[in-house]
């Protein structure tokens, strides 16, 4: 396991995550058809090339699951009982084909679980930005973290 404990989850910890990605058009159509969205502005380069943008945005969806995914090897992978939501989405800059985008994430706070001993709550903010350290994605997520002890001892 690579992701952290509950008790290794200390407000104000930084993340810089390593991995980076290059979003390109087969991420976006695939990710549209998958989800049935056919939005033109994300599928349709003749309509979106009159829209403020001038090309295709890449959808915003994806993008929130891909700036999850890559901080997910540093701090949840293999420690976490799952998501329990997301808050204060937003998507400050747009994301076109060809971007790179890298993430940092700070922890913000933890608590102990009041229904479960095995489990802590943590909420995460995540930062996505593209080559130009532009904000594309912001979001605060909270996850339900295991706490070492009760992964130790099963």
């Amino acid at each position: 396991m690579t992701g952290l404990y509950f008790e290794e989850c200390e407000p104000g910890r930084v993340f810089d995550h390593g991995t980076r990605r290059t979003v390109t058009e087969t991420d976006n159509v695939l990710f549209c058809a998958l989800t049935l969205n056919v939005a033109q502005v994300h599928l349709d380069e003749e309509y979106s090339k009159e829209t403020i943008y001038g090309q295709r945005l890449v959808n915003s969806i994806y993008i929130l699951g891909l700036v999850t995914g890559i901080t997910v090897p540093d701090t949840t992978q293999g420690t976490t009982l799952g998501n329990l939501g997301f808050e204060q989405v937003t998507f400050p800059k747009p994301v076109f084909h060809g971007d790179t985008i890298h993430v940092v994430t700070e922890i913000l706070s933890r608590r102990e679980s009041k229904s479960r001993t095995d489990s802590g709550i943590v909420t995460w903010r995540h930062l996505g930005m593209n080559q130009r350290d532009e904000i594309i994605c912001s979001c605060q997520r909270a996850a339900l973290m295991y706490r070492r002890d009760s992964v130790v001892n099963r």
